[in-house]
């Protein structure tokens, strides 16, 4: 099973990797240009040691082709969407999936209304309604959204050629600025591990404290931003590095949510890559953290796909 990073609108579903997968993927790697290729080196070298063993693509895009299309277009002429295929496609979905089906296990029920913030090096937040990607933080590219460990997330995008024109730089070098030299790693100064952001945090370091604060403010942003798209919630999930081992960056997002009746119970946040629900027991809205499985699930799709 292969982790394929950029499906593009050709694949809703994981599938058996034939030729014509490999060049729809190839096809991906102008929306991929740092991963799909990677990804189709993996596969040529499986082809090569393991000729007659049979291979799946579990794409991670694949899981928000349910996005409805007032969600997922860009408000940009539409000759790029048509021309280029310019539009959202959201990451993480092997992650956001399994959380999905977990959750649904956890609870026994399958018509939640759940958004899973999979918070790590990189992060992204997705609005699942019964089990289905109905919005997601990431956009054409995993770029967009909210703040990561060097990637800026959603900024104006005016400032990328003030910045160009100022500084006499080129689209390489943006893309550089953008997506490793910013984010936590560029506003605290510090380092892009969270972990030692954590402690200039604890020290009362300010660019530190700035970065964290800002970080939580633009996760709630976000979840409310996505209780609209669900038209309500039932469950907020805390997935990967940062969701899951994040006691602190869980109790400043929860603080602004309490005007949706969220409440945190503050003994039973204090784990680390544990799953558990973390609510209070009087909350109106349910609270988990729940360790992801990416693997997991492309274990899965290839043994059902191969044993058709």
């Amino acid at each position: 099973g292969h982790r394929i990073v950029h499906g593009g609108e050709r694949f809703t579903e994981s599938v058996v990797i034939d030729d014509n997968v490999i060049d729809a993927i190839e096809e991906c790697i102008t929306l991929a240009p740092l991963h799909n290729p990677a990804g189709l080196a993996g596969i040529n070298a499986c082809k090569k040691l393991l000729p007659n063993v049979p291979m799946v693509a579990v794409f991670d895009t694949s899981f928000h082709q349910t996005l409805p299309e007032k969600a997922y277009i860009y408000q940009l002429p539409y000759k790029y969407y048509e021309d280029y295929k310019i539009r959202k496609y959201g990451f993480h979905g092997i992650s956001h999936r399994y959380i999905a089906g977990r959750i649904a296990e956890i609870t026994g029920r399958n018509d939640l209304k759940v958004i899973n913030c999979h918070l790590g090096q990189g992060a992204s937040i997705c609005a699942i309604d019964s089990g289905k990607s109905m919005d997601t933080s990431m956009g054409l590219t995993p770029l967009a959204g909210i703040p990561m460990a060097t990637r800026c997330g959603d900024i104006d995008p005016a400032i990328i050629p003030y910045i160009m024109k100022r500084d006499n730089l080129g689209p390489e070098d943006i893309e550089e600025i953008l997506n490793k030299q910013s984010g936590a790693w560029g506003v605290s100064g510090v380092s892009s591990d969270f972990k030692d952001v954590e402690d200039g945090y604890s020290m009362g370091d300010q660019r530190s404290m700035l970065t964290l604060e800002s970080q939580a403010y633009k996760i709630a942003q976000y979840i409310g931003q996505y209780i609209i798209s669900l038209g309500g919630l039932d469950v907020v999930t805390f997935a990967g590095g940062v969701g899951e081992n994040g006691i602190d960056a869980r109790i400043r997002i929860c603080k602004y949510l309490e005007p949706f009746g969220v409440k945190l119970d503050l003994d039973k946040n204090n784990i680390r890559g544990k799953e558990a629900c973390i609510s209070a027991d009087d909350s109106k809205v349910k609270l988990y953290v729940v360790p992801t499985n990416e693997e997991l699930m492309i274990a899965k799709d290839t043994f059902e796909l191969i044993s058709k």
